[in-house]
């Protein structure tokens, strides 16, 4: 959908390029993430896009053809655009807001609130309550959902997106990111997305794009390739630590085989319980209440207190994760028990069988296989990561 082809931009009075020959695609319906140090032309890539300002160098392909050759007011019709300042006209209502660009189009008024409507109900803002406000009368995460919705106005199927969620309270961004990528779903749109937060890249990106000075790209791939085997130490620093434990959020604990620790109903005696548990490997099991829901670890010593009910022994088991948990809040879970294991339990929370830290440490070291048997069919070394050779897109006829 959008491919720039060496593209440079060289400021006047400047020795340095800004953006120095960047070759990239971004295909259809994908979410790209820029992201990178400060001053390393993100920003900067996103406005050449646009042409709100005109390329030194290079071509920018969109939807096939050559912007640099079109109307770059035509173009902007095509692309919206969403900044961290969001930029809403504070004289105007909320309606008019969202309404510029098809007003600017033409559209005809039922058709435009029509639509209006229709993407303020989409984020999540009442019509009849926001279409007539003005955007001082709205909170910081308001404004920006009316934003993204002025930027969706004419139905548009490129958006360029700049810190859109950066100057916002971190648990007002979780829930503007997780509702994006709920729209995102159902929109398909193709995004380019930039932003300095390596957490808030991971989590939008379909790939992310890491960028050195001049908008060099360091790596560019899905976010679990460049957790399980970042290129470079560049990459490596900018990640930060912690890169492994990032990586579990994109395995779901319904893909694993789940270990089955002995277990016993808490009205089946200590005797039985005690047969059970020797029975097995471990040195603790899972009581069940009447309808096999967990609810407390046990372990020998528990049981020969043979005073106490096997409901009132042991540590009570606090949290539980189901099969659609990734491995990191399955990681949460085990911190959060005694026993260094997490228990799994369907919708109804019923016991299903528990997740023990080998298996993570297992799927750290798989992630990592597969990243290395990626790269290996690409024809790069993977003896270690920053062997790896750098970005190379395909060539614009096709060929490899």
């Amino acid at each position: 959908m959008i491919r720039l082809d060496e593209v440079s931009k060289t400021y006047a009075g400047t020795a340095e390029p800004a953006v120095a020959a960047l070759t990239l695609d971004v295909p259809r319906g994908e979410i790209l993430v820029l992201v990178g140090p400060s001053g390393c032309g993100k920003s900067t890539t996103l406005r050449l896009i646009n042409r709100m300002i005109e390329p030194t160098g290079g071509r920018i392909l969109f939807d096939g053809r050559d912007v640099t050759r079109v109307n770059p007011d035509e173009l902007r019709r095509h692309i919206g655009y969403v900044i961290q300042q969001i930029g809403l006209f504070p004289h105007r209502t909320i309606a008019d807001n969202v309404a510029t660009v098809p007003k600017m189009l033409g559209w005809d008024r039922s058709r435009i609130r029509a639509r209006v409507d229709e993407l303020l109900d989409t984020v999540g803002l009442d019509p009849s309550i926001y279409r007539n406000r003005y955007p001082k009368e709205l909170s910081g995460g308001q404004a920006q959902r009316v934003g993204v919705a002025r930027a969706l106005g004419a139905d548009p199927p490129v958006l360029l997106m700049d810190e859109p969620f950066g100057a916002i309270d971190p648990i007002t961004r979780d829930r503007l990111q997780n509702e994006f990528l709920r729209l995102q779903a159902d929109m398909q749109k193709t995004i380019v997305f930039v932003t300095h937060d390596i957490d808030e890249a991971i989590k939008m990106g379909d790939r992310i794009a890491i960028l050195r000075d001049g908008s060099a790209i360091a790596q560019v791939d899905t976010p679990q390739r460049i957790l399980a085997l970042p290129i470079d130490d560049f990459v490596q620093d900018f990640i930060g630590s912690g890169a492994a434990l990032k990586g579990l959020n994109f395995e779901r604990v319904r893909d694993l085989t789940l270990g089955d620790f002995p277990h016993v109903r808490h009205d089946a005696g200590h005797a039985k319980a005690i047969q059970i548990l020797d029975g097995s490997r471990q040195q603790w099991m899972v009581v069940l209440d009447a309808h096999e829901r967990p609810l407390r670890w046990v372990n020998r010593t528990d049981i020969d207190r043979s005073d106490r009910r096997l409901t009132e022994v042991g540590q009570a088991v606090r949290v539980t994760v189901e099969p659609n948990a990734t491995l990191h809040d399955t990681l949460e879970a085990m911190l959060n028990s005694s026993v260094g294991a997490a228990i799994v339990t369907d919708a109804r929370g019923r016991y299903q069988g528990v997740v023990e830290i080998e298996v993570l440490t297992e799927a750290i070291s798989r992630m990592r296989t597969e990243a290395r048997a990626h790269y290996a069919s690409l024809g790069l070394s993977t003896a270690d990561a920053p062997g790896l050779a750098p970005y190379a897109p395909p060539a614009l006829d096709g060929t490899s």
